[in-house]
């Protein structure tokens, strides 16, 4: 079994402590798969307004968010198992806003949306658990930044609670957020 280990600040670009601080002591493994659950209980039982719900007009609706987390989870998911393959080419960063932009996540259902994060999550989860500990010390180069396998699992980890808490305490706890 792995043991959560923060990685050290010189693993990652300073960008993304604020999601890598959210992370809880533990098995790190434990805690990707305990937010499945985490997530899926809070917002599975949203009503479609409440999904399309957002609290600013230039923000996204709920559905986009978890669309977005699952996109950047891809991408994290993939450069987990690039960096720990051993790749040496730089990876590319991508354009978020425009991702979400293009992916037309308000036309498909919230079980649907929530359905493609489980199945991403679980196999992020998987690669991780299959990866030997010196693989996680691996570096190497996204988005023109240095990163570890170490850093990218906890980046994974870090950005959904981010999202999760600004769900819960700007969407949800809204004043304006349907009932």
């Amino acid at each position: 079994m792995k043991v959560y280990q923060r990685p050290d600040t010189d693993e990652y670009n300073q960008h993304y402590s604020n999601y890598i601080r959210l992370i809880p002591d533990g098995d790190i493994i434990e805690i990707l798969n305990n937010q499945i659950d985490d997530t899926i209980t809070l917002l599975q039982g949203l009503k479609e307004e409440q999904s399309l719900f957002k609290y600013g007009p230039d923000k996204w609706t709920i559905k986009e968010v978890i669309g977005h987390i699952t996109d950047t989870e891809r991408i994290m998911g993939y450069r987990i198992l690039c960096i720990a393959r051993g790749e040496t080419i730089s990876l590319p960063g991508y354009d978020d806003v425009a991702y979400v932009r293009n992916a037309h996540f308000n036309k498909v259902s919230i079980t649907e949306l929530l359905d493609h994060f489980k199945i991403v999550r679980q196999s992020t989860a998987q690669l991780v658990k299959s990866l030997e500990s010196n693989d996680w010390l691996r570096r190497g180069i996204a988005n023109n930044s240095n990163v570890s396998v170490r850093a990218l699992i906890n980046l994974v980890a870090g950005h959904e609670l981010h999202h999760r808490k600004l769900i819960k305490e700007r969407y949800i706890g809204s004043d304006q957020y349907p009932q």
